[in-house]
């Protein structure tokens, strides 16, 4: 298991949300999800300027396994998408937390991050699932 990185809020659905310094969220999967995953081989993201609502699918990673869907952590307009995993899915298993983040969205409710999990409750919830 990888450390979880302390600035991260989760959804139980295993996505990961970074409220960045221009009040911005980043978007990505969680390290625990692309280990079940597995080889990402395809990503589909929301394209710039979609609105996207916290619980709702936005997007679809593929891997040699499965395919599933991304949730929205959190409701706005996606101002960002991660281009490089159109060519490079594979980003995502090497960099969860990193250079493997699917999309920024800018905030409609800033509260809705309140009912996300932190890293420790985000911890405990995939021991439970081992």
């Amino acid at each position: 298991m990888s450390d979880i990185p302390g600035d991260l809020k989760f959804q139980k659905s295993h996505e990961w949300v970074r409220v960045e310094d221009n009040g911005q969220a980043r978007v990505g999967i969680s390290d625990h999800a692309q280990g079940l995953l597995g080889d990402l081989v395809y990503v589909e993201l929301p394209k710039v300027g979609d609105k996207v609502e916290a619980g709702a699918g936005c997007a679809v990673v593929e891997s040699v396994k499965a395919a599933s869907d991304v949730y929205a952590p959190v409701s706005g307009e996606v101002t960002e998408v991660n281009e490089g995993l159109t060519d490079k899915p594979e980003t995502i298993n090497e960099d969860a937390y990193g250079d493997g983040w699917l999309f920024v969205v800018k905030l409609d409710d800033p509260e809705e991050l309140d009912a996300l999990l932190g890293p420790d409750d985000y911890a405990e919830l995939i021991e439970h699932e081992e």
